[in-house]
């Protein structure tokens, strides 16, 4: 028989941070592992208790690592009916205040041995390489595969001189990921294009969510009232994740949308400032902390209202739809996947939004099929994925390892030849701290400090910080 594939999934954020690169990698690691054909690794960073304060909610923090993978497998053995086989290893990281983002702290492919590595799937991989020194991901893995989770540039848009930063981002991200890729499989059309990328939406719902949603369809068939509540929004609380969007459509028809009823639920660093502006509103918007979607709260919710057009493929949309609610969101590339189900109500504009909303307010959800909501199952974003990746495909299986006992390439294919020259370059500059920090690296982020080491039983660093062979 040939010998198991072995999957090292590497993403930016970790629970009990609930943000999709925390979420989603986690499930694809327990799906790509379910059915016992393949060894899985989920690489996640390790913060030090400081950084855990400002990252993780209701205080919740960990000593050692053993206790936050503990915390993690509980999270997710209350939402799948399996028991996953996966493995859990931290790499050092650092929470970037200015960027809102953990950032990877020194070469985590270290935490990979050799012999291992195989297969590595990048969540967010311009993320996790914009600051990478040490050994070329291509040279260490025989593929790696890039899933770009974030639109980035649409974030950046919205700083002070925005435009100016996403030009120079968009050719910094092309570079690095074109540098450590060898596929690249875009959620959506919403986010950077790279060359010879694929759109396709390989993550799926949380279980959860579609037995809540059967529930609601049980009630439906029974002739019972499953929605007694009205509109809600939830999202992490800052302007740029819909609430500006949702508000000002609510704000400039407050007289069409007279009696409407709307509850937000969010924690962020906006939070005042939206409250501020809810309660300035003719229309009553309540204003709540956040929670978890699954919350039995939110299941009586009918209408789902999402404005948003920063997200990629959102997750909160996913959920609500495999909840069996009606969605109102713009017409944006990000969801594009959404609108083959029925409950999925899209708008142009504010008149658009206007006529949507108040007629989900009348009409009762649509019953998913079961062709639908497995759609929206994590199995079948499972085998998108591995489509995607083709990674079904004997070729991939006997991938030969670039060779490792020199950082360029002796390839005489004059792509390979550019390609290599230009990840030495990137190697160069991200070995030294004024070139690191001139490109917003966190400081002494190129080692691990004696902290993280501690925490992680890492060995010292070298002593040399010379670009390494």
């Amino acid at each position: 028989m040939d010998k198991k594939r072995h999957f090292a999934i590497f993403t930016t954020a970790s629970l009990p941070w609930l943000t999709g690169t925390a979420v989603n990698p986690l499930f694809r690691a327990a799906y790509l592992s379910k059915d016992g054909e393949r060894d899985v690794t989920l690489a996640i960073p390790w913060l030090s208790l400081k950084d855990q304060d400002l990252v993780y909610p209701k205080s919740i923090t960990f000593t050692k690592p053993k206790e936050q993978e503990e915390y993690i497998r509980q999270w997710l053995e209350e939402r799948i009916r399996f028991r996953s086989s996966f493995s859990i290893r931290f790499y050092p990281g650092k929470f970037a205040k200015d960027k809102g983002s953990i950032l990877a702290v020194g070469d985590i492919s270290d935490i990979i041995p050799d012999e291992e590595a195989d297969i590595a799937v990048l969540e967010e991989p311009e993320h996790l390489t914009w600051f990478h020194h040490g050994k070329r991901w291509k040279t260490k893995f025989r593929l790696v595969v890039g899933i770009i989770h974030t639109n980035y540039l649409e974030y950046v848009k919205r700083e002070k001189n925005g435009r100016m930063q996403a030009y120079l981002l968009k050719y910094i991200n092309g570079w690095v990921v074109g540098i450590y890729c060898h596929k690249v499989i875009r959620l959506s059309a919403a986010t950077q294009d790279y060359t010879g990328s694929i759109i396709c939406n390989v993550h799926g719902v949380n279980p959860k969510f579609l037995e809540i949603g059967k529930k609601k369809m049980e009630q439906q068939q029974k002739g019972e009232q499953a929605f007694t509540k009205g509109a809600y929004y939830i999202g992490k609380m800052v302007w740029s994740k819909g609430y500006k969007e949702l508000l000002k459509l609510l704000r400039d028809h407050q007289n069409e949308l007279s009696g409407l009823e709307v509850d937000l639920f969010g924690s962020g660093d906006d939070s005042d400032e939206v409250q501020q502006a809810a309660e300035n509103l003719k229309l009553t918007v309540r204003v709540h902390p956040g929670r978890d979607h699954a919350d039995p709260l939110f299941h009586d919710y009918k209408l789902f209202l999402n404005p948003s057009t920063t997200d990629v493929v959102c997750t909160t949309t996913a959920e609500a739809l495999a909840m069996g609610k009606i969605v109102v969101c713009a017409n944006h590339p990000s969801n594009d996947f959404f609108k083959k189900f029925p409950n999925c109500r899209t708008y142009d504009d504010s008149d658009g939004f206007v006529k949507a909303t108040l007629a989900a307010l009348t009409e009762e959800p649509a019953q998913l099929t079961e062709a639908q909501r497995h759609e929206l199952s994590w199995e079948v974003a499972t085998e998108r994925f591995l489509n995607a990746a083709e990674l079904d495909k004997p070729s991939v299986r006997n991938l030969p390892k670039s060779p490792s006992n020199s950082f360029m390439s002796t390839s005489l294919d004059l792509q390979q030849r550019a390609d290599d020259a230009s990840a030495y370059i990137h190697h160069v500059a991200s070995g030294f701290e004024i070139s690191r920090r001139i490109f917003g690296a966190i400081p002494g982020s190129l080692q691990p400090d004696e902290q993280l080491r501690e925490e992680l039983g890492l060995a010292a660093p070298a002593t040399s910080q010379s670009p390494r062979k």
